[in-house]
Order: structure tokens, then C-alpha cells, then sequence
């Protein structure tokens, strides 16, 4: 596969791709197709994706029932604001959105991008607490280690010192950062660990100025794949009860059976005031997401002035984006997708096993269909991605972190040549 063939002029001197420089980008390569987990580069090239699409693609590319959904769609209307108007697919989403989730989240708000939908909710515990004569708690509290994405608040909740927007600090709201959970996924946790303890010390002094909380439960993803016990998520629960703070949940990135659960705080049997939800749920056909709330918070924001929540994003609910979603969370209630990400959360623990041993590698961890390999050193990017992409396989580390994320519809040989070919590069350093 020659790179430079891939490369096209006009992209590479006008078009800005995430998180890189014009001035010495990234090789950029150009796609021709995609189907189930396989991208087709211009050259004919075939590449198993092992990131999903940046975790959205469950399904794979190019399914027939969500092309169908859409193009169904596409045929009565594309797209009508959602202010004074509504429509068919957006209905049938909230309901099926509904059905997923615990009784409790029964109010359903569309944005239409995940850093949206942390805006929208940020907004919506400020709103809340106003609306309850506590204008004083404005403050946001959160997890270090954390994402939540690009747009200014969501930045702001987001590692400041570790993160990737350390250069806007000086911009943003001050938020609390507390440490990290010590507690892993698979320690043995206690309620009298220090960290408890300070999160009770935190909670007792500064909650009067709390408006929210806000964390991705138990998978911290973009922020470096850390998985942290599920009991500390029960124990944040008791006290935004105790200290009158809204609790939300970022599920943007572990919701619908990444995690091989509906949404990881399922494993902590605990449920927040809002959830934020994306990426996966429209099976990566086309930007969406949610929030979705408790009633007494939406009765509480409409009984007092201006009456109503103020956010409207332009796009919110859109049709075909409702439409794929519906089919996407058909496809997941009739696919068995826990059992899916089960299957492969067993096989990449089996993969990656041998790798513990590697004296690169600090750590390698495992929950459903998520594989992290942390490298004590921050990786070269340019050097895994042209590596992996002669081996056949999509994967791109993220800084000191390697991840196999793949679509929950992989095949066992696929992912076994993923595992392998990462292999085959680690030899090679």
C-alpha cells in the first residue's frame, strides 16, 4: 500500500481533520466504501476497523435495515424543526429510548451531537437549580481523567492538566477536579477507602455552590480508557441525594452494550438525573443524541420563568437521524447484543493476555467489547496507524493508550487478525 497514492492534494492543502496540524498532518487516507466491519480505501485496500468509526459503527457499515430506515424516511420528510412540530420517527425513538432505561429517566430532550447533549445537560442542572430558588449553586464538579467533549462547557469539565484542551484553561469556567477513582473495575472495593472519604469531605463543603456532577461511569473513554469500580458510582449517588446536586451520567461513548451491558451504570445498579447519549445511537449513520431527565427535574424547569428550557439546537431530532435510530436500537433488542459483546470481551482477554508480560506495556485491561493496551510511553501515531493499516487492520492509539473498539457484529477471524497484527508491530519496537 504506498500512502502518498492515498493522499489527496486538494484535502491535505484545504481540509482541516481533527486534532491535527495543516502544516504537517497525519497521512489522511481516502475511503472509497464500507461494508459491515471493512473500509475500502481508494486503492482497494481493505482495513477491519477496530475503533468502530471512533466507537459509533455497532453495527457495522453500511447495514441494509438502517440504509432501509433512512431511505424510508427520506421519502415523507428529511428533516422539520422540532419547535411547534413534530414527527413520527421521533416519537417512536423516545419510546423505544424509554423502554431501555430505568422508570425513573422518563423525559426525552434531542440534541444532535454528544459535546451538544453535555451542553444541553450542563444547562439543565443550571435551569433546574434556578428554577428552585438555589441560583447560588453554579458549579460543576466532575473526575479527573475525564471527557466530555470539544465545545466550551463540556471542555470545562474536562481534565484540565492531562486532557487535550490544557490551552484553553485560561477561557473556561473553574470547575472542581477531584482525583480519579483508585478503585478498579475488578478490586476489591471499600466505602472506607480514602478516596470515599475525601469525596464525602468534598461533597460537605463545597456542595452549597454544586449545581452538577458529571462523569462518564465507570469507563473513562477519550480521557484514556481507565475503568474504576462500579460501587463508587452508588456511593456519588447518595450524596448528590444528601447535598441536593444533580448527578449525570456521560453515556455517550459506553451506552448501548459497549460495556456488554445497556449502558455501563448497569453494573453499579444506579441511575443519574440525566444521561447523556450518542455516537452509537443511530448505528453511526448520521450525528444524533440525547438527554434524558426525570420528570420532577422537567416539571420543576417549566413551572418557573422563562417557563421552558432554553436550547434549540437547529437539527435536534432530525428525521433520518430518528429513523436510523429506531432500526439501530431494533437491531440491538434482536441481535443479542450483550451476548455479542460478551463474546468478544472473552476472546480479547484471551488475545491480549500475553501481553501483560510486555515490558512496554503498563497495563492491559478488558470490559465487554472494549481492549486497552497502556504503554508507559506515549505512542507514535504515524507508526502504529501505517504499520496496522499493511497488516490490514484500522486502529489509532491515543496517547499513551492502544484500543480495540470494534463494531459489536465482528467476526472471530477479523478480530483474531486485529489482535495478531498488533502483535506483529509491537515486535517491531
Amino acid at each position: 500500500m504506498n500512502f502518498e497514492q492515498l493522499i489527496d492534494s486538494f484535502d491535505r492543502k484545504h481540509l482541516w481533520h481533527p486534532y491535527a496540524s495543516m502544516l504537517k498532518p497525519l497521512p489522511v487516507l481516502k475511503v472509497k466504501e464500507a461494508y459491515s466491519c471493512t473500509i475500502v480505501l481508494e486503492d482497494g485496500t481493505k482495513l477491519i476497523d477496530g475503533i468502530s468509526s471512533w466507537w459509533c459503527m455497532i453495527h457495522g457499515y453500511n447495514h441494509p435495515v438502517l440504509n432501509a430506515a433512512i431511505k424510508t424516511q427520506l421519502e415523507k420528510v428529511s428533516h422539520v424543526m422540532f419547535a411547534g412540530l413534530t414527527h413520527q420517527s421521533a416519537i417512536d425513538l423516545g419510546k423505544k429510548l424509554l423502554a431501555m432505561l430505568p422508570a425513573e429517566l422518563d423525559t426525552c430532550f434531542y440534541a444532535d451531537s454528544g459535546s451538544v447533549a453535555v451542553e444541553a445537560a450542563m444547562k439543565m442542572a443550571l435551569q433546574y437549580q434556578v428554577a428552585i430558588n438555589k441560583p447560588y449553586k453554579n458549579n460543576f464538579a466532575t473526575i479527573k481523567g475525564g471527557y466530555h467533549g470539544d465545545t466550551f462547557n463540556a471542555m470545562s469539565v474536562c481534565d484540565p492538566v492531562e486532557g487535550m484542551h490544557t490551552i484553553f484553561g485560561p477561557s473556561l469556567p473553574v470547575r472542581f477536579f477531584l482525583p480519579r477513582p483508585e478503585q478498579k473495575f475488578n478490586d476489591t472495593f471499600s466505602f472506607e477507602h480514602q478516596e470515599i472519604k475525601n469525596l464525602r469531605e468534598f461533597f460537605a463543603s463545597k456542595a452549597d455552590s454544586l449545581a452538577g456532577f458529571i462523569l462518564e461511569p465507570i469507563v473513562q473513554g477519550a480521557g484514556g480508557m481507565y475503568f474504576y469500580h462500579p460501587l463508587f458510582l452508588q456511593e456519588l449517588r447518595k450524596l448528590c441525594d444528601e447535598f441536593g446536586v444533580i448527578l449525570i451520567f456521560d453515556e455517550i461513548a459506553t451506552g448501548f452494550y459497549r460495556t456488554a451491558k445497556p449502558f455501563a451504570m448497569d453494573y453499579a445498579q444506579t441511575v443519574p438525573d440525566l444521561i447523556c447519549l450518542g455516537k452509537a445511537l443511530t448505528g453511526g449513520t448520521m450525528t444524533l443524541s440525547a438527554v434524558v431527565t426525570k420528570h420532577e427535574i422537567a416539571k420543576a424547569i417549566s413551572q418557573a420563568t422563562p417557563y421552558a428550557f432554553m436550547h434549540g439546537p437547529t437539527f435536534m431530532a432530525n428525521p433520518l437521524a430518528c429513523a436510523s435510530a429506531c432500526a439501530s436500537l431494533d437491531l440491538m433488542q434482536q441481535g443479542n447484543y450483550e451476548q455479542k459483546a460478551l463474546h468478544i470481551e472473552s476472546l480479547l482477554k484471551e488475545g491480549l493476555e500475553d501481553l501483560k508480560q510486555n515490558k512496554l506495556i503498563k497495563e492491559v485491561r478488558v470490559l465487554g467489547a472494549i481492549g486497552v493496551i497502556e504503554f508507559y510511553d506515549r505512542q507514535n501515531v504515524a507508526f502504529w496507524q501505517e504499520q496496522l493499516c499493511a497488516r490490514g487492520v484500522w486502529l489509532r492509539p491515543m496517547g499513551q493508550v492502544l484500543y480495540i473498539m470494534p463494531p459489536l457484529i465482528i467476526e472471530d477471524h477479523d478480530l483474531c487478525q486485529i489482535v495478531d497484527s498488533v502483535k506483529a508491530v509491537l515486535k517491531l519496537m
